[in-house]
């Protein structure tokens, strides 16, 4: 109840500090979504001022605001990038796409169709023709954790 009754008591005021502690905590924890509450307080805090509405109205418009602003953030969103919003390490979880087209020396022979090669600091099972070790394999698909190879200047 404390809150309310701060609201109450300075009015217009006490929404443009709540909104810059919203927009704060955003820089701090970021996730574009307490950006839009913040708005929300802030633009509720000057429309008290500027109107003088009671404070049941400032709630309802705040809730609104929140409700709009965030609604519409994420349809703008969904808009621009669909379902799947874009990411800075799109291959995060997919180690092995990461290394398709990739040119490498086996490091063990393909004998029965498996064989082995180093990339970077790990070791891979390969599956592809047979091949003596220290030839040049390119990596052409994956399943799991097999990469599937052949060697390079064949299609």
């Amino acid at each position: 109840m404390a809150v309310i009754e701060f609201i109450a008591q300075y009015g217009g005021w006490s929404w443009i500090v709540f909104g810059l502690i919203l927009l704060a905590l955003e820089l701090a924890a970021p996730g574009v979504f307490l950006v839009w509450l913040g708005a929300a307080a802030v633009i509720t805090g000057l429309a008290a001022i500027v109107s003088g509405i009671g404070a049941p109205l400032q709630w309802g418009l705040f809730g609104v605001l929140s409700l709009v602003l965030v609604a519409g953030w994420t349809g703008y969103q969904r808009r621009r990038f669909g379902k799947a919003l874009p990411s800075d390490s799109p291959m995060l979880n997919r180690r092995t796409a990461r290394y398709l087209g990739r040119e490498v020396a086996l490091a063990e022979a393909i004998e029965g169709g498996v064989g082995r090669v180093r990339i970077e600091d790990t070791v891979w099972q390969v599956t592809g023709p047979e091949l003596p070790a220290g030839t040049v394999v390119r990596i052409v698909g994956a399943q799991s954790s097999v990469l599937h190879v052949e060697p390079v200047g064949s299609s």
